[in-house]
């Protein structure tokens, strides 16, 4: 053991009037007496033993006797440990042998010497003492002239294994030991997860029980037959529920999944794999569900199915009160978060109106994926914590990509909000990169389940995740903080938003795709980039869902309180963020862990994430309203956050450099106070509303569309194949099973493409065209709608008929365009007089006030 000369500087000099460590010191007989012992920290320590001598010298103190080397004193540390040195003032006396004050044997007394060092019983092994400047001979010389010398030995190199052995008991040593926790304190923890847990679940019990009850006084559901309750799911909806009961019709499972697969009963002259074109795998579930438990003796097919939606509805809620709680540290902003979402339901999700909707069964696994993504990213989490929430996040991001069509364009702005958070150096690559992982896991394993979808492959988001994975293997080791890394961090932004769009363009040139084509046309033409008199675009930017939100969605979130909290939270949090970044760019660390005194709610890396995935959603939905459910319940989350955040008033005092008062404990009042006073409020204005909702017995009424299926089922032959607008198609295939010419889907360009050519029964063509287009489509029946043909739309050019007619060039569609002469009337209205040549090609057979039903004539009869 090397001990430095800093550490033997501090020992003090012996005094002189006390016999040195090793000095002249005779027996009886005259010989030079031996040093055996020496006081340290008032105890004695045998040289002997130091030195490796023989352990049974005799001393006054100690009578002679064997002792083994077990009995002897403490054993001194080990070569790798460093000796404790007393501190500067304390004395170090040498015992000779035989010595005490006793007859001749004095000590002889030398100059001062320091101490350097001592050794062990194993190693034998004594250092010289070193002299002080000044002092009049070294140890050697004073040997050689008073008597024999202490043997000195060098210290042996202990062994290498010896040395891990030693390294890591010291290192084991130096780690402190866990305090243990008080009862009080873990009880207090207990109470608080428990409470927050069970208020969680409550929540979301609560929600699927209250939307149970609406839809059933809604509806007046548990009254109506089944033909009336099956009228109630309209447009796309009712195609999904109609494989729904394909597929409790089935023999069996293996043939029901084969049916549809290969399904040519829905669509005439197509042949289309419904589960991958229509994402059906929550109709494949629940169908499994409702036969292996037996549900069909004791609850009827509908209300299983409307059931399980009304539930995941329930575990939505409660995802988006446990984000809320891991963010805030308390249950209160997640109770709070629902509030604010079930008051805000009308923008918050379209489960009133449409049940089977793709995003009812996706955005709940979508939430649960942002609960354990907050979880895995936040600092302060356990390994096992860690791990739960990673598993978690790996299952819903894989059940959300089969879910929904379109789940893969979400996951690729969260892949984007990542990436800038891992830019900003905000985060550990590692956890990062792992999500990463589990995108690219996701998506190759939903392109081998889903019959090698190839919108998967020409997907951004694999894009993305590609160019990052190759980006970190090019990117280099360097110092964080320098001017080398900060400029190697803005090539690898550069780098990965080329390669992002290089390994998308090469991909589609590659890979044969036509899913989602129409959407970048409509893209172009809702950005202004492109005009176009295409009747299938202008009719998807009419649509209330693709157009910029109104004024009365603003005024809504107002008056509920939700906006101006939101905007207040977004903005403190968001210039907090910026400080760090800041701070980050000029080189200055962060801390691992930040404390409520620090103020700086930027510093939390979930907190960072989610504001920028918030910016993200926000924009997009200010240009399209229909992403308002994807974005009002971050809203609702991020905003009962910050207002039960300590840390977010914590960093606006620190701002504001408040002194008056404590800024912690008015954070901590604040934190409390803010959201009861949201609560009440809230409870006192938009309860007694939810409660006449619930009161209220309504009912839906539609007796011309009963009548128009009734009649089908009865007069219509199984082989008949029907043509009409889509939203009406979709109801005739799900109330009679009859095959149909198109269906209310807008992510099949050959479909659009259908739909477009049967809506011409509307235009301005003669009713040769319009036979010729039905003809081409195998059509048996044509039902005309009075409600598209006498249509009065509030919003000029949005009609269907209008949207025709610019798309034939039979009106004014913009200045400068000339109007084009049309020697045909409207065909839904020229059909109606029964006059030549219209009874040559249709046979009207069954009318009602809304609908007429015309018999398309396979020998046609000219009529004067």
């Amino acid at each position: 053991m090397i001990v430095s000369d800093s550490l033997s500087r501090g020992v003090t000099n012996v005094a002189e009037s006390k016999p040195p460590l090793f000095g002249k010191s005779r027996t009886r007989g005259g010989a030079a007496a031996r040093p055996t012992s020496f006081a340290f920290q008032g105890r004695q320590w045998p040289v002997a033993a130091a030195v490796g001598g023989a352990p049974g010298v005799e001393s006054p103190s100690c009578p002679r006797r064997l002792r083994r080397p077990s009995e002897t004193l403490r054993p001194l540390p080990s070569p790798n440990t460093l000796v404790p040195w007393p501190p500067a003032g304390t004395r170090l006396a040498a015992t000779p042998e035989g010595g005490g004050s006793g007859s001749g044997g004095a000590a002889a007394r030398s100059g001062p010497r320091v101490a350097e060092g001592f050794g062990d019983a194993e190693g034998g092994t004594l250092r010289a003492a070193r002299e002080p400047e000044g002092a009049p001979a070294s140890a050697e010389t004073m040997a050689e002239e008073e008597g024999p010398p202490v043997e000195l030995r060098q210290r042996k190199k202990p062994k290498s294994s010896e040395n891990k052995e030693s390294a890591k008991e010291e290192k084991i040593s130096d780690i402190p030991a866990p305090e243990r926790v008080p009862k009080h304190v873990l009880f207090q923890r207990f109470a608080k997860i428990f409470i927050g847990c069970l208020a969680a679940v409550t929540s979301g019990m609560m929600y699927a029980l209250y939307l149970s009850a609406y839809h059933e006084r809604k509806f007046w559901f548990s009254n109506r037959q089944e033909l009336e309750r099956e009228i109630t799911f309209q447009g796309d909806s009712a195609i999904y529920y109609s494989y729904y009961k394909d597929m409790l019709k089935a023999p069996s499972f293996e043939r029901g999944v084969y049916e549809l697969t290969h399904n040519n009963k829905t669509v005439s002259l197509k042949t289309i794999n419904a589960v991958q074109q229509m994402s059906l795998y929550p109709e494949l579930i629940a169908s499994v569900l409702y036969q292996a438990t037996g549900s069909n003796e004791i609850i009827e097919p509908v209300y299983f199915y409307i059931g399980i939606v009304f539930g995941l509805q329930g575990i939505y809620v409660t995802a988006l009160f446990v984000t809320s709680w891991l963010m805030s540290g308390t249950w209160l902003a997640g109770m709070l978060t629902v509030a604010w979402f079930i008051i805000n339901r009308v923008d918050t999700t379209r489960i009133e109106y449409s049940i089977p909707l793709r995003e009812n069964w996706a955005l709940p696994y979508f939430a649960c994926q942002i609960a354990a993504l907050t979880g895995y990213l936040k600092s302060n989490l356990n390994t096992y914590g860690e791990r739960f929430c990673y598993l978690l996040m790996s299952a819903s991001t894989y059940t959300f990509m089969m879910m929904w069509e379109y789940s893969h364009y979400l996951l690729f702005l969260q892949a984007i909000s990542l990436f800038l958070l891992d830019i900003f150096s905000l985060k550990q690559n590692d956890k990062v990169y792992e999500v990463y992982k589990i995108y690219i896991f996701s998506l190759f394993l939903g392109y081998l389940l889903q019959f090698e979808n190839p919108a998967l492959l020409v997907s951004p988001l694999l894009s993305l995740v590609a160019a990052l994975m190759l980006a970190k293997c090019l990117q280099l080791n360097v110092k964080k903080g320098s001017f080398v890394a900060k400029i190697i961090k803005v090539i690898n932004f550069y780098l990965v938003c080329t390669l992002t769009i290089t390994l998308n363009i090469i991909m589609k040139m590659f890979v044969p795709h036509k899913e989602n084509g129409h959407m970048l046309k409509f893209l172009e033409v809702k950005f202004g980039l492109n005009m176009t008199k295409n009747f299938t675009m202008n009719w998807l930017l009419c649509q209330e869902s693709l157009q910029a939100p109104s004024q009365d969605f603003f005024l809504r979130l107002t008056q509920s309180s939700l906006l101006p909290f939101y905007i207040l939270v977004l903005i403190i949090c968001f210039l907090s963020m910026l400080q760090v970044i800041f701070r980050r760019i000029n080189g200055k660390s962060l801390k691992e862990t930040v404390t409520l005194e620090d103020g700086r709610i930027g510093e939390r890396p979930e907190i960072i994430y989610h504001v920028i995935h918030t910016i993200l959603l926000g924009s997009l939905a200010m240009v399209i309203e229909g992403l308002k459910y994807i974005w009002i319940p971050y809203v609702c989350m991020l905003a009962a956050f910050g207002v039960c955040s300590p840390e977010l008033w914590m960093t606006l005092f620190k701002w504001l450099r408040l002194r008056t008062v404590h800024p912690i404990l008015l954070a901590l009042i604040l934190s409390m106070a803010v959201p009861t006073i949201i609560g009440l409020s809230l409870w006192k204005e938009f309860f007694p509303r939810l409660m006449t909702e619930l009161m209220e017995l309504q009912e839906f009424y539609d007796p011309d569309t009963v009548e128009l299926m009734t009649w089908i089922k009865r007069q219509a032959p199984v082989a008949a194949v029907f043509a009409g607008s889509p939203q009406l198609m979709g109801a005739i295939k799900l109330c009679t099973g009859w095959m149909v010419t198109s269906l209310p889907l807008y992510n099949d360009d050959d479909l659009l493409k259908r739909n477009e050519n049967i809506y011409q029964i509307y235009s301005k063509r003669s009713a040769e065209d319009i036979y010729k287009i039905l003809t081409s489509y195998k059509a048996n029946y044509l039902i005309v709608e009075d409600a598209i043909c006498n249509e009065v739309g509030t919003m000029r050019g949005c009609r269907v008929k209008d949207l025709l007619d610019i798309a034939n060039g039979h009106m004014v569609c913009e200045e400068g365009d000339k109007l084009t002469y049309s020697k045909y009337g409207r065909f839904c209205h020229e059909v109606k007089i029964n006059y030549s040549p219209y009874v040559n090609y249709f046979t009207r057979v069954y009318w009602n006030r809304s609908y007429f039903v015309y018999k398309i004539n396979t020998v046609i009869s000219f009529q004067s």
